[in-house]
């Protein structure tokens, strides 16, 4: 079973609620309210273990966690109710012997929504981990999107603004803070000297960035603005 990461070590990633907030432009206390009513707590309790940790005065948690927040913001965009997917939660759990199966390309391949509840293909069966039929079938190509999943076929990169643009939250660059793919620069760099009037070529060849990359870095944080 993965285990929790909910300690600072290195390929875990670190993310502070408003560095969710931020990433996943999810206001900072619905995140707040994720971590401690239902990922620390139902699902805490189900697993006997935490999920986030104690950073400073606020709460954080790791990688894995953060991909799990993206696929429930898009079952809560699909109109999936949050009961819907903790019980999903649970189930898969448990199938997959996994404490983060909303990380898993073998989980992620194979659920589905109608937009009211959650489905799991198996065997050329369909299970329904609560009820009802009507599946849309393409729903899951969303989670695809903006992950990349690693040699164990599980969440190891995320793209915030999709895989066309070049910020990458990676766990093993700068704990998983965005940065231009390919580098180890924090497009939070990148931003501030664009806050100080910098002109963007002049910080592209400063970077040794193209311009687009450097663009990129600048809409990544205007949209979180």
């Amino acid at each position: 079973m993965k285990t929790f990461e909910n300690k600072l070590k290195l390929g875990n990633g670190i993310y502070t609620v408003k560095e969710i907030s931020q990433i996943l432009r999810v206001p900072y206390h619905k995140i707040n309210l994720w971590i401690t009513k239902y990922w620390d707590g139902e699902l805490g309790k189900a697993y006997e273990q935490n999920y986030s940790w104690k950073v400073a005065d606020t709460k954080a948690v790791g990688f894995h966690t953060l991909v799990e927040f993206y696929v429930m913001m898009q079952f809560a965009e699909a109109g999936v109710k949050i009961r819907e997917v903790l019980n999903a939660h649970k189930e898969l759990a448990s199938i997959n012997k996994s404490n983060f199966p909303f990380a898993t390309k073998a989980i992620l391949e194979n659920i589905k929504t109608d937009g009211k509840k959650i489905f799991l293909s198996a065997n050329g069966d369909t299970i329904t981990l609560d009820g009802t039929k009507q599946l849309n079938l393409d729903f899951i190509n969303l989670f695809f999107r903006k992950l990349d999943f690693d040699e164990e076929k599980v969440a190891s990169r995320f793209w915030p603004l999709g895989k066309e643009k070049e910020i990458v939250c990676d766990p093993h660059h700068k704990f998983g803070q965005a940065v231009i793919g390919g580098t180890n620069i924090q497009a939070e760099a990148i931003y501030m000297m664009y806050l100080a009037k910098e002109p963007i070529d002049f910080i592209a060849e400063l970077y040794e960035l193209s311009k687009s990359e450097v663009q990129h870095a600048i809409e990544f944080y205007k949209t979180a603005a």
